[in-house]
């Protein structure tokens, strides 16, 4: 049984409907102004990513851009307005009149401190995902969003795909029954553990900058670009990848912090590159709720892909970037489904279909109009990092990390 034509071209026009609300807001006199003025900080590949979704929303302008590279400020100022002041400062950026709002796009040891002096100068915040860098700093980013009375949406999109949002519905009818077990996976085949010769001109780069709290280093071009991989910048791929799912079985489930993590990792195509293994698996215990997640992945194979599975009594639901399955456990009586939007095989990164990125952006846009919440603030996305963070314990210490609260 697959659903109507009528369903998913009503699921597909998510984006219209989203662009189309955020422009009725706006002409209601929501906002402050007619026009929402933000600016980008950390404008690297991510972030640039983000902007050129950005612009398509009705009423929204880039004002400001910032980044400690020479290379990354030139590239974000061609996608902002033509007048749009360029900087190497994030203070400089924050003390503007002329930004609202402020899009992060920073390597992750910066999140909370951009994400809390943003709020601090007034501005609402869109800030990539993972929010947090390490245990501690949760508490600043929720003291900060709840004092400052700030709209803040994290970066993990999935919670505005339409497709995603209806799988969300099947699960919570009890289509599949009860779940006890989800399993997740981020795998790919990819050489991209490779050092390479990056002619970067170290004095067109703040590096000091860059560093913020991070331990004092000599310059590293290939940290630089590939900070995902290190322990002072990034978490790996549970930080970086697991994230993403955790945080939807989080939203599903209506689970907390983990109770436990157990993880291994190990190095199969990037020994001696990088820092964070290559290939991962954790185990995730929810006693209260009296559910497991499963996490796997690596670079060395690509089956599966980027997927979870909520495994029920009755069946199991089948989510990736594009799709989501209902598969009848055998000898149940449960009927298969399917909600198919993108194209290409399963498991792929990214779909032609839905818009992930602008559908989060319009919510994020549409919220700071209305000063309704977003569908990811930060409550939810420091305890997504939370789980990452805890499986990283485990992975380091090897012993079971223990959520300490």
């Amino acid at each position: 049984m697959s659903p109507s034509v009528d369903r998913r071209e009503f699921l597909a026009s998510g984006t219209a409907a989203l662009l189309g609300g955020a422009l009725t807001e706006s002409a209601r006199g929501f906002a402050a102004n007619d026009t929402l003025r933000v600016g980008c900080i950390g404008t690297g590949g991510r972030c640039r990513a983000l902007m050129k979704s950005l612009v398509q929303i009705p009423n929204v302008t880039i004002t400001a851009v910032c980044d400690i590279w020479d290379t990354h400020l030139a590239e974000g100022k061609k996608l902002a307005d033509s007048k749009a002041f360029a900087t190497k400062t994030f203070e400089e950026l924050l003390a503007r009149k002329d930004v609202d709002a402020v899009l992060i796009g920073s390597p992750d040891h910066w999140h909370v401190p951009l994400t809390v002096a943003a709020c601090q100068a007034g501005k609402d915040v869109y800030v990539e995902k993972p929010l947090t860098h390490d245990l501690t700093e949760g508490k600043a980013a929720i003291e900060a969003q709840n004092t400052h009375k700030r709209i803040v949406q994290v970066g993990t999109q999935q919670r505005s795909m339409t497709h995603i949002q209806a799988a969300y519905d099947v699960l919570k009818k009890g289509t599949i029954g009860t779940v006890h077990k989800v399993h997740c996976t981020w795998n790919r085949n990819a050489a991209r553990a490779q050092r390479f010769k990056e002619g970067i001109d170290p004095k067109t780069v703040d590096w000091k900058r860059f560093l913020g709290t991070a331990r004092d280093q000599p310059f590293d071009p290939y940290k630089f670009r590939q900070w995902r991989w290190f322990w002072d910048f990034g978490g790996g791929i549970f930080t970086d990848l697991m994230v993403h799912w955790i945080d939807v079985v989080h939203w599903f489930l209506d689970l907390g912090h983990p109770a436990t993590a157990a993880s291994v990792g190990d190095f199969y195509s990037a020994k001696d590159v990088w820092e964070t293994p290559d290939t991962v698996q954790t185990l995730l215990r929810y006693p209260d709720k009296e559910v497991q997640v499963y996490f796997e992945g690596t670079f060395s194979n690509n089956r599966n892909g980027a997927m979870v599975e909520f495994m029920g009594t009755e069946g199991t639901l089948y989510i990736d970037r594009g799709r989501y399955e209902v598969i009848p456990d055998r000898g149940k009586k449960l009927l298969p489904s399917e909600l198919i939007l993108g194209t290409g095989q399963k498991g792929l990164d990214f779909y032609d279909k839905p818009d992930g990125e602008l559908l989060h952006l319009a919510n994020w846009v549409e919220s700071v109009r209305t000063r309704k919440a977003t569908t990811c603030p930060v409550e939810a996305g420091v305890i997504a990092a939370s789980s990452a963070h805890l499986a990283n314990q485990s992975l380091r210490t090897g012993q079971i990390a223990v959520w300490k609260g």
